[in-house]
């Protein structure tokens, strides 16, 4: 029987962690830096979770159940 291969895309964008749970980068944290205050910048480097559905897409796409 043939395993999936894990999309290559989608396992260098977001982390699994050990309950299951998806975690992925927050958006607008490449260019125009200097617009936006250091608070915001702060809050834009922490990781946050993905809804449910796209969490199922997700580790489908992964090959994890």
């Amino acid at each position: 029987m043939k395993t999936r291969k894990p999309h290559k895309g989608i396992s260098k964008r977001v982390k699994i962690t050990a309950r299951g749970k998806v975690l992925r980068h927050k958006a607008g944290r490449r260019h125009l830096l200097s617009v936006k205050n250091g608070k915001r910048s702060r809050h834009l480097r922490k990781k946050c979770g993905v809804g449910v559905a796209d969490a199922i897409r997700i580790k489908a796409l992964l090959g994890v159940t």
